[in-house]
């Protein structure tokens, strides 16, 4: 096993403080996995640990992207790999922490991504989806990788023209490509910590109080001052819960409640989410939470780290 903890969960479980009292402990530096804490400027709505949070470790992959780039798996995995292998090589931990599952499991793998050759078929796709519409695409994609098709929405965009471009570009469907790199040995062998709550609604209740406490913290603030630096609405960073619904209502379109209430709701079903992705994991350890128990799922934490110690 190498030394790599990969601190997993749903959002407001409490994964931040936990992976740097884990650092603490094991000598180590949090590599941040989380798809939104890389944009820069966008410190309140994705949550992003602040300085106290941080407890003095040296936090990885936060801020590295412009709100208004297109950020991506592939590129995670290439800016994040080198990171973890520098830690690694100097003799510390690399804590893992996050809840961006897709990213996470991939750079613990080591995917191999299929290329993002600049022929113009992407902006070809992109086009044909503007002209003909997403459900044209989807149909489109079902006669060429139906396995692939089943699990999108016709509003999985993104994911739908990356399918059509990796077989039009390489001749393979992505379902076989993913097969592929899923059949080979992972590069790295981590300890996985999940964590969650004993109570279900106790998390929605956590994940409630972050919203109002997120809009205490300036939120709104913080949105006004990304549009005025003329980020694009419909970019992937503004499109992230929390940030698009208050647009809406800084605009008039919803009130500032109605804003609220559905950032809760969407917040509480990507927790539900986050949850079955990380449960399909047969070597997740879970640490189920009860009331303010920071210091039992620490200790039981540390406790499963010096079990798994090499």
């Amino acid at each position: 096993m190498d030394k790599i903890i990969c601190v997993a969960g749903p959002t407001a479980s409490g994964k931040t403080a936990l992976a740097a009292a884990l650092a603490k402990f094991t000598d180590g530096e949090v590599v941040s996995c989380d798809s939104m804490q890389i944009y820069k400027g966008m410190d309140i709505g994705t949550a992003k640990p602040s300085e106290e949070e941080k407890q003095g470790i040296v936090h990885h992959m936060l801020d590295v992207a412009e709100p208004w780039e297109d950020f991506s798996v592939s590129r995670y995995c290439a800016m994040a790999t080198p990171i973890v292998e520098d830690i690694l090589a100097r003799g510390k931990t690399a804590i893992i922490a996050g809840g961006t599952g897709l990213y996470m499991d991939a750079l613990i793998r080591g995917n191999a991504f299929a290329p993002f050759p600049s022929t113009g078929m992407r902006e070809k796709l992109e086009q044909e989806a503007d002209d003909l519409g997403m459900e044209a695409m989807l149909e489109r994609l079902r006669g060429i990788d139906p396995d692939a098709a089943a699990k999108l929405h016709p509003a999985d965009r993104k994911r739908i023209i990356r399918a059509l471009e990796v077989y039009f570009e390489t001749g393979e469907t992505i379902t076989a490509h993913n097969l592929k790199t899923q059949s080979l040995p992972s590069r790295f062998h981590p300890l996985w910590l999940g964590l969650d709550y004993r109570q279900r609604s106790e998390l929605y209740q956590r994940i409630d109080l972050r919203v109002d406490i997120m809009l205490e913290m300036g939120l709104l603030e913080e949105i006004k001052s990304l549009l005025s630096r003329g980020i694009p609405q419909k970019c992937t960073a503004m499109q992230a819960i929390g940030y698009k619904e208050f647009v809406d209502a800084l605009e008039g379109k919803i009130t500032l409640q109605e804003a609220a209430a559905q950032v809760q709701q969407s917040s509480r079903r990507y927790a539900k989410r986050q949850l079955t992705w990380f449960r399909r994991n047969p070597d997740m350890h879970w640490l189920l939470r009860q009331g303010a128990d920071s210091a039992e799922i620490l200790d039981t934490a540390r406790r499963i780290v010096g079990e798994n110690d090499n």
